[in-house]
């Protein structure tokens, strides 16, 4: 659970993350209100954080994108500062957890204090990469929790530094502006706004659909050369 991080003179709003994403709507309202011009300042922290620092992959991603942009439309916040603030901090997300994994991911790993990270789903990871090159580090931005083990694992597994942040500012970019705008044009429509929870989850379960792609068809190909083996 989230410690208190929004208090005021009435009363402390106190959630669990799940609650914080599905209802992103309210809480960066209160934010808003609360903080002001500081919020493009929280907005960056939380979208570095999720993409920047293995140990918070539970923080709102697609779902806050796509709030920024709602709330901007609506003239709370500057479309164009949200836009950039967003973009800077997926993609120094991203950096910061390569050069982590890079320099201090075996440690990491090997640390029992941690049994999020595990060896087995590094090597899994890494084979995935093997097979499919650097447009993993593009389809994971679109997967929670994905994307923020994705970097890492990259910098574990010493992927060419060149390689890594040419898809790194590629992924950054498509994400950042695909969720950013589609809320910015789309997040205050009635139907929308009346319905933002199920619209997150719908987002969400959008966000997941290119990784089950690729592992649909990476089953289907082991299939197919195990069937040919026999």
């Amino acid at each position: 659970m989230f410690l208190k991080l929004f208090k005021n003179e009435n009363n402390t709003h106190m959630f669990t993350p799940i609650d914080f994403i599905l209802h992103i709507d309210e809480h960066l309202n209160t934010i808003i209100q609360m903080y002001g011009t500081l919020t493009y300042a929280i907005l960056f922290g939380i979208i570095f954080a999720e993409t920047g620092l293995v140990v918070t992959p539970f923080l709102p991603g697609d779902s806050l994108l796509f709030a920024a942009g709602a709330f901007a439309a609506l003239g709370s916040m500057n479309i164009f500062v949200v836009y950039l603030i967003l973009l800077a901090g997926a993609f120094l997300g991203d950096t910061v957890n390569y050069w982590i994994g890079h320099f201090f991911g075996q440690k990491i790993i090997d640390n029992p204090n941690i049994p999020l990270i595990k060896q087995s789903h590094i090597d899994k990871t890494q084979a995935f990469y093997e097979k499919h090159g650097g447009k993993i580090i593009v389809l994971a931005r679109f997967i929670p929790i994905i994307r923020t083990f994705a970097p890492f694992v990259a910098g574990v597994g010493k992927m060419h530094y060149g390689t890594f942040i040419s898809y790194n500012i590629i992924g950054g970019f498509i994400w950042v502006t695909a969720f950013t705008f589609t809320g910015y044009f789309f997040g205050n429509i009635p139907v929308v706004k009346d319905n933002f929870s199920v619209v997150i989850m719908v987002i969400i379960a959008i966000s997941v659909i290119p990784m089950l792609f690729e592992l649909v068809k990476s089953k289907l190909s082991s299939k197919n050369a195990k069937e040919v083996v026999d």
